[in-house]
């Protein structure tokens, strides 16, 4: 049963996870087709309104408040809402940098400070051994500051927009604004692999099943 209730939960999770970014990448290229240089800003209003959804339903699915969900979407609102406002899609183009970051230094503080905040955010879904969750806290925490210098490379070399020429740190690396929007998807197919990858750090670290007799 609570192998069952994990497994719907994890579920869960993946589809709160992945709902906006599904949302951004339909309304962007929607947008684009009669909204022009426009599309960014209406595809980031669709997605702050997808992430409140998101966190709406985690809080109804898990009856608790997701703190790194929260975080996220705070920032998710703050820079969508500064880039809608001033009209200037850098702020967009960076958030997925500044939630990664954010989220790495985060962990690697609460480390620092003889805590483990991904223990945590997680520990009502696994039961691990403390070293485990050094482990995957510190393997989490490498994979964010990776992302967020993915993002710098994408969105320093877009071509099409207003990125200015000096942002960028390799001369023959062109990119599209639609190019670095679809590739939401891309990183988050590359993250479900990632967080695959560590299944068997997880499965080897759970506690002995319980003795029949006693379930």
């Amino acid at each position: 049963m609570a192998q069952t209730q994990n497994t719907s939960e994890q579920s869960s999770r993946l589809l709160i996870d992945a709902g906006p970014i599904g949302v951004w990448i339909v309304v962007y290229n929607v947008a684009r087709m009669f909204a022009g240089d426009q599309a960014i800003y209406i595809g980031t209003g669709a997605y702050m309104l997808a992430a409140t959804v998101a966190l709406v339903l985690s809080i109804r699915i898990e009856k608790r408040i997701p703190p790194m969900l929260v975080f996220t979407t705070i920032i998710v609102l703050a820079f969508g809402a500064l880039g809608i406002f001033l009209q200037d899609p850098i702020f967009i183009y960076a958030k997925p940098t500044i939630i990664n970051l954010f989220l790495s230094y985060l962990i690697l503080v609460s480390l620092a400070l003889g805590q483990n905040v991904w223990k945590v955010f997680f520990s009502h879904i696994f039961e691990l051994t403390d070293r485990a969750w050094t482990l995957l806290a510190i393997r989490w925490a490498l994979w964010f500051q990776f992302l967020a210098f993915l993002n710098e490379v994408m969105w320093r070399h877009i071509t099409d927009s207003v990125v200015p020429e000096s942002a960028r740190w390799f001369a023959e690396l062109e990119l599209s604004e639609a190019f670095w929007s679809n590739a939401k998807l891309g990183v988050m197919v590359l993250s479900v692999l990632f967080a695959a990858s560590q299944m068997p750090l997880v499965l080897k670290n759970q506690p002995k099943s319980p003795d029949p007799e006693d379930s």
